[in-house]
């Protein structure tokens, strides 16, 4: 009977407390010949828990990701240029955004563009429990059906890009997909903008076939260049999908990609 009792303590403090292991932070080397970013051993450990960071197809399309972490006044501006161009895109919200900007959340939704996790209020995913991270997310995703008319909430992105096995294998057990990134520059910092120029060149620079884009919205940089980027990716033979598009590309075989 003490046995049974012990292991069943064990396993509540295993679910309550924090995993304190090691913290990976997503990163990789920059490539500005159009192909893909090296990832390094992040490439194999995200793929163990289906995650992705790029369309490996090779097929000639980008997809636009944007981090809401807080309202800065752009967001309308960058609904407007996907409505004007017929682009979606994935927003990835956190509580803070929803309780501040719910009429943002229900447009975003209404237009046909995905929602996405950031979590409730950003924290380190790898040090809090499992417990804690389930709620982070439950948060979000409650807060957002609420709102609109999106049921179903598929892609997380950890706040900071922290993360490691054991945040992997729960988001995937708690049924998402992580979504991380292989183009993306520093856009956040709302003091130091540097005009549209800036963020247009950053991503021309960077961009190669399957990119996933992340970009900020509370950068005007962003906002004021992405009516630019969109026509000159599209001169550049680029199509623009959709974050469920890939997904399923990551299920079918090889040979199938293009179908």
């Amino acid at each position: 009977m003490w046995k049974k009792a012990f292991a069943l303590l064990l396993a509540m403090t295993i679910l309550i407390s924090p995993m304190h292991t090691f913290a990976e932070g997503w990163g990789f080397s920059k490539k500005k010949d159009g192909s893909i970013p090296d990832v390094g051993r992040y490439g194999p450990m995200i793929d163990k828990y289906d995650g992705f960071y790029v369309d490996p197809s090779g097929d000639p399309v980008v997809y636009l990701t944007f981090d809401n972490g807080y309202e800065q006044g752009y967001t309308g501006k960058v609904l407007d240029v996907l409505k004007e161009k017929g682009v979606p895109a994935t927003f990835f919200v956190t509580g803070h955004y929803i309780e501040s900007a719910p009429e943002l959340l229900k447009r975003m939704a209404e237009e046909g563009h995905l929602i996405g996790n950031h979590s409730w209020s950003h924290p380190d995913f790898t040090k809090v429990s499992k417990k804690k991270m389930k709620k982070e997310l439950d948060r979000v995703h409650n807060a957002v059906r609420d709102l609109t008319d999106q049921d179903v909430m598929t892609f997380v992105r950890p706040p900071r890009g922290t993360f490691n096995e054991q945040t992997l294998q729960w988001a995937r057990e708690f049924g998402y997909t992580h979504a991380f990134w292989s183009l993306a520059f520093v856009d956040w910092e709302t003091d130091k903008q540097r005009g549209w120029e800036y963020a247009y060149e950053n991503v021309i620079k960077q961009i190669h076939p399957g990119a996933v884009i992340l970009l900020h919205t509370v950068s005007e940089d962003n906002a004021e260049a992405l009516s630019q980027l969109i026509d000159e990716l599209r001169k550049r033979g680029y199509r623009f999908g959709n974050l469920n598009d890939l997904m399923i590309k990551q299920l079918l075989p090889a040979p199938i990609w293009g179908l």
